[in-house]
């Protein structure tokens, strides 16, 4: 039977208490929910039915392998879902929820093993979004939410980029505008000797070790045939359809690697698109400026979109220069950019 998608528009400034309701009923009722965090969109579902949650996996094409978030109200909330709450993770709490900050933490046995991919540790995190927070208010039930977009493609920053992944295979799209962050949340392990960052996120390094001095960093890359701690350590994600080449070194030799091999594609009669900063003198093929190099911020929101754009104009392949600053929220650009390309990175070094 054809399911047919009900959109709400929602304006995040004054969520709508009835429209909100009717996406937290569809939630209690084992349905799925498309909805804006600060990060990106989630595809949530009640995360203590079981049924429920295998529904997201079916819907996007995700492996049982990749675990999911678990959005929650506030730290007291985390309780009823993990085994042992860590003081390390209350202090976190205080600091960066709501917020772009996901805790792996025991897991409870009142969480069902398809949220967690078998393991015995649960991802979770308060969301900072008020329509987020409005739903989780009226639903009054954790949920289960991974990025609301078909398996390895990339996330969804606002609602049109979710109906055109998912068209109407979901119940429920709320449509809150663009999201703040554009890429997903620091993923912080508490499970271990020492806290250990999965994923790279806004989060970043050096605001964690205000708290906690010893976190360190895990540079994961996974398969989907074994289950991981963290969702987006796939060698391959976040990836446009047309195959993306990153390349890496100093600016000028990397500039000049790519409008030599755009030129060689072009002459070929292929269709190029190209990711580029602000501060890159290049006019070849269709080119989308993310931003300056100085702004990670403002490339972290506009990388998916522009990954999209590409896809939906029909190239043949995408270049990219690699960001090229390793601290903060760059390392999240970087990683993401990484995932994107699924391994095809050319170092110009000489």
């Amino acid at each position: 039977m054809c399911r047919l998608t009900r959109i709400l528009q929602v304006d995040p400034a004054a969520p709508d208490p009835a429209a909100i309701e009717e996406a937290a009923h569809v939630l209690r009722a084992g349905g799925l929910v498309a909805f804006p965090t600060e990060t990106v969109y989630g595809l949530g579902a009640h995360a203590l039915d079981p049924a429920a949650v295998r529904r997201i996996f079916e819907a996007k094409g995700r492996p049982s392998t990749d675990p999911l978030i678990v959005h929650v109200s506030d730290v007291d909330a985390v309780r009823g879902i993990v085994s042992v709450l860590p003081e390390s993770a209350v202090q976190l709490a205080s600091a960066f929820w709501p917020g772009p900050l996901t805790l792996v933490l025991p897991r409870a046995d009142v969480v069902p093993r398809e949220v967690t991919a078998g393991l015995d540790t649960v991802a979770v995190r308060v969301p900072a979004h008020p329509i987020a927070r409005a739903l989780l208010a009226a639903a009054q039930v954790p949920i289960a939410a991974p990025s609301a977009n078909l398996f390895s493609r990339p996330s969804p920053t606002i609602a049109a980029h979710v109906l055109a992944d998912f068209g109407d295979r979901i119940d429920v799209v709320i449509d809150g505008g663009p999201t703040d962050v554009g890429v997903e949340s620091t993923v912080l392990a508490l499970t271990g000797t020492r806290p250990v960052i999965l994923r790279p996120g806004a989060i970043t390094e050096s605001m964690l070790r205000r708290l906690i001095p010893d976190v360190e960093i895990a540079h994961l890359t996974t398969g989907e045939s074994t289950a991981s701690p963290s969702p987006g350590t796939l060698a391959k994600h976040y990836s446009p359809r047309a195959p993306l080449t990153l390349y890496d070194g100093p600016p000028a030799l990397v500039r000049a690697r790519i409008a030599s091999d755009a030129a060689a594609a072009s002459a070929a009669g292929q269709r190029v698109g190209i990711l580029a900063m602000d501060e890159d003198d290049l006019a070849i093929g269709r080119l989308v400026r993310l931003g300056s190099e100085t702004r990670p911020e403002i490339v972290a929101v506009r990388l998916y979109a522009a990954l999209r754009d590409l896809d939906a104009d029909d190239v043949d392949l995408i270049l990219a220069r690699q960001f090229p600053s390793d601290d903060g929220l760059g390392r999240a650009v970087r990683d993401r950019l990484s995932r994107a390309a699924a391994g095809r990175v050319i170092r110009c070094d000489t």
